[in-house]
């Protein structure tokens, strides 16, 4: 059994041919989204996070709407970048969007991708140590944020405070019990899923990893998975950690799909470099459902993860969005065994 949601990116554009025009369509929609999927009976609504870009940008607000629309979907990002987080700021608005939502967010946080713009951190006023780089940056952000929402005092009280204080140090507020088990790492290589495990943080791998060792792109996240399981249990964690993988999947089920996704039908991984090194970009699952299944069953990676996040394409609007994952849900997961 997994659990099966969608990611997006929340595209928007002017264009003629786009169902989201602007950034408020964007926001709304995506909460209408959400609350297609739960009612189609998907498990989860991650959104990603762009900045400097027409795309989602600031998650809680959006989280919390979501939440207070919903009442049985995961809500979650893939993934926040680190780099431009204030650690104790995202960890009160992250506490607050998960206490509307009833302990539903699942974090999806990272060390960022490629920007719009140079250095677009800096903009944010955070720059990294002398001696360090923004990905160390990022990281130190990270273990300040999970040490906050594990809820334990660490500020000196006023002694003199405008309400009385409980007694010792101070934590930040509101706090959520069980936030931080539900925090996961973005990690785009082999290193940085052995990483992850060694920080208690779920792991969650998209379509796209920065390495490349020339065997498919299910094989080598596969791998990746492997890793990580084998550092969780080496670093003696208490619970069972979460591993979620992202696809690309439509099922031509209509002659609308066709119009959209035919061409896709016979589609490839794809190396490139990103960052000055290899990367492996995955390639996109289209055609009819009997096909997709053959394919979909020999995918490594899905099989190794408990949860399967599906690519949307935003700016083709709710209905068709929603359209997308009923297919996915009614077409192939019974067939492979995912429900």
């Amino acid at each position: 059994m997994k659990k099966i949601g969608f990611l997006s990116f929340g595209h928007w554009s002017d264009s003629p041919h786009s169902m989201v025009r602007s950034g408020a369509d964007s926001l709304l929609q995506s909460i209408e989204l959400a609350v297609a999927a739960e009612e189609l009976g998907a498990d989860g609504a991650y959104f990603r996070v762009h900045h400097f870009a027409q795309q989602l940008a600031s998650p809680f607000p959006l989280l919390a709407a979501a939440g207070a629309r919903t009442s049985r979907i995961e809500l979650g990002t893939g993934v926040i970048d680190m780099r431009y987080e204030n650690p104790l700021y995202m960890a009160e608005d992250a506490a607050a969007a998960d206490l509307i939502s009833g302990s539903r967010l699942q974090l999806g946080i990272s060390r960022g991708s490629p920007e719009q713009v140079v250095d677009g951190f800096r903009y944010f006023g955070h720059e990294p140590a002398e001696g360090s780089t923004d990905a160390d940056m990022a990281r130190e952000h990270t273990a300040a944020f999970l040490e906050a929402i594990r809820g334990e005092g660490f500020a000196r009280p006023n002694p003199r405070p405008m309400f009385p204080n409980p007694p010792g140090l101070l934590r930040i507020e509101p706090h959520s019990p069980g936030l931080r088990d539900r925090i996961w790492w973005g990690a785009g290589s082999r290193a940085t899923a052995d990483w992850t495990a060694r920080q208690g943080m779920n792991l969650m791998s998209s379509t796209l990893l920065t390495e490349d060792t020339g065997v498919p792109f299910h094989q080598l996240q596969a791998e990746q998975i492997r890793i990580f399981r084998d550092a969780w249990a080496e670093a003696g964690h208490d619970r069972e950690p979460r591993v979620s993988v992202s696809r690309s999947i439509f099922p031509i089920v209509s002659d609308l799909d066709k119009q959209l996704f035919w061409r896709e039908r016979h589609s490839t991984d794809q190396v490139g470099h990103l960052d000055g090194g290899d990367a492996r970009f995955g390639r996109t699952y289209a055609g009819e459902p009997d096909k997709l299944i053959d394919e979909l069953a020999e995918d490594e990676a899905i099989a190794a993860a408990d949860t399967l996040l599906l690519t949307v394409p935003t700016q083709l609007g709710v209905d068709y969005n929603a359209h997308v994952v009923e297919s996915v849900l009614t077409h192939l997961a019974p067939e492979l065994g995912w429900r």
